[in-house]
């Protein structure tokens, strides 16, 4: 199966006259007959939301030169999107990419491809692993995809393209948003931090800001198209301005997120203790739209491990940041980042670690065991721990963060809260007939509808109160119907055109688009991956 490109500028728009040739020659059923199918494509995510929404712009670049989303398991193009953070990455790529070789030599027309961190990070070495692949390309020129595929194809050859630095800001790429109600948006990309731990910064490059115009156009143009929810991301948000020498930038971008009609909710991913400054917490509690949720990576409550990871911050300044959030934004929930068994981690600090946790009281946290990472400084340091000391502890640090959310999450019992409904149920929604849907701190909220009650769709806003609570989400289940209130919003209405899109099927006041690519939206799990 051959595919080419096709050009916004391929030649003159074929005439609508029904007189003209072009139009009487196309009508005839053997025309029809020969006009090549469209070529399909998957996306297979793995690793950050970074990672995510670099998926929705390969999606959007592949749909942009004229390919379609796969209806089913075979697609003519499969794009692997990686991470390279944890020590099983590359074991999960080439087990994948062994599971698809019988898969691609049945099919001859099928293209593979290979990009982002591990791309970076591994480049010749995959297509020396897995010869099969067609096309390997970096976290800088994502935007390379469809020319290197089309490359691949007319050659009959794979070709790898790594930039060691962005060619063009991802942000400007066609975009294909996996949801309708809720988006990402990029405010930097790279990092300049030196954490012994991380490859990230070898892999992304160096901090670069975006305009904070362009990122409210960005904004402005998801919330004309019906979303009421923003998540801006960055590798340390709240550096965000480094690059034109704003050190207000990030707090003067949230409180002008707040100026946007029809932009209900903001949140933000991930910042940095060390450089998180008293103007952000200021924004965050003077902002209405800006929700009361922060996520704050700890990595360990051990000041020696905190030095010997080159963070720099200590667990007493930790603690104090989070002092403050709470003090001017009293239901804010908090998650967190924890690595386990870092090089050279006593017991003793472990225990302080142990002890930060209890004092923070995490309303979740994505808790990992130190992997060796090529590459990275911390690899080559002494005290490289047995893995069942590290198994251990980490057992210990998750029964203690289980035990903190669990009563958490008990205290919210008997509150109202405002929940936006999301396109995914739990995993016993056929049984309980409950949907889902996440609150303003962003803890998951599964509900039902009264009987009689409207039925809300992806994007409307339900308030319930909490009525059972578990240390992974709540449950609402309202007795009568007075217990519940829908408010069916904007968003609603996109998810209303969008699934009619989807199927052909006329909607009022539909607008021009499809569904999202099935990508899914990350939710902030209670362990690590």
């Amino acid at each position: 199966m051959s595919l080419t490109i096709p050009s916004p500028a391929a030649g003159p728009t074929p005439s609508t006259d029904p007189a003209s040739p072009d139009t009487a020659s196309s009508s005839r059923p053997e025309a029809l007959a020969a006009t090549p199918q469209p070529r399909t494509y998957q996306v297979r995510t793995f690793g950050c939301q970074m990672n995510v929404h670099d998926s929705e712009r390969m999606s959007g670049m592949l749909e942009a030169a004229g390919y379609v989303p796969s209806a089913g398991e075979l697609a003519d193009v499969v794009v692997f999107n990686t991470c390279a953070v944890r020590e099983n990455a590359d074991n999960k790529l080439y087990g994948n990419l062994g599971i698809l070789a019988p898969v691609k030599a049945a099919n001859p027309g099928m293209q593979i491809a290979v990009g982002g961190c591990l791309a970076q990070k591994d480049r010749e070495t995959i297509l020396k692993k897995a010869p099969w692949v067609d096309a390997v390309f970096g976290t800088h020129n994502v935007g390379s995809l469809p020319a290197l595929l089309e490359r691949a194809r007319h050659n009959n050859d794979a070709q790898l393209e790594i930039l060691e630095s962005l060619d063009v800001f991802p942000s400007t790429l066609p975009t294909k948003r996996d949801s309708v109600y809720s988006g990402w948006v990029s405010i930097s990309v790279g990092c300049n931090n030196t954490c012994t731990f991380c490859i990230v910064p070898a892999l992304r490059g160096k901090e670069k800001d975006r305009r904070p115009g362009d990122i409210l156009a960005e904004i402005q143009a998801l919330v004309d198209d019906g979303a009421i929810e923003v998540t801006l991301l960055g590798q340390n948000v709240n550096s965000y301005g480094v690059e034109f020498g704003d050190r207000q930038a990030f707090s003067k971008l949230l409180r002008a997120c707040g100026e946007i009609p029809g932009l209900e909710r903001v949140r933000f991913t991930s910042p940095h203790p060390a450089a998180f400054t008293d103007d952000v917490i200021d924004a965050m509690a003077e902002t209405p739209n800006v929700m009361p949720q922060l996520h704050m990576p700890l990595q360990s409550g051990s000041d020696k491990v905190l030095k010997d990871m080159k963070r720099s911050y200590r667990s007493t300044k930790f603690l104090g940041i989070l002092d403050k959030v709470r003090g001017k934004i009293p239901h804010a929930a908090i998650s967190t980042d924890i690595i386990v068994g870092f090089p050279g981690e006593t017991e003793e600090d472990f225990q302080a670690t142990l002890d930060v946790v209890e004092k923070s009281r995490f309303a979740t946290a994505f808790t990992f065991q130190y992997s060796k990472r090529p590459g990275t400084p911390a690899a080559e340091l002494p005290g490289q721990l047995p893995k069942a000391v590290v198994q251990e502890r980490f057992e210990r640090l998750t029964a203690l963060q289980d035990r903190i959310a669990a009563e958490e999450n008990a205290r919210q019992l008997g509150r109202r809260v405002e929940v936006m409904v999301t396109a995914q149920s739990g995993r016993k929604s056929e049984e309980t007939h409950r949907l889902s849907g996440r609150a303003q701190d962003q803890r998951l909220v599964h509900f039902s509808v009264p009987d009689g009650a409207e039925t809300p769709r992806p994007g409307d806003l339900v308030t319930v109160t909490i009525t059972e609570a578990a240390a992974f989400h709540l449950v609402a289940d309202p007795a009568t119907a007075g217990d519940y209130s829908l408010r069916r919003s904007r968003a609603g209405d996109a998810w209303d055109r969008s699934q009619a899109d989807s199927c052909g099927a006329p909607a009022p006041g539909s607008a021009s688009g499809g569904t999202g690519v099935s990508l899914g939206m990350p939710a902030l799990p209670v362990r690590g991956r």
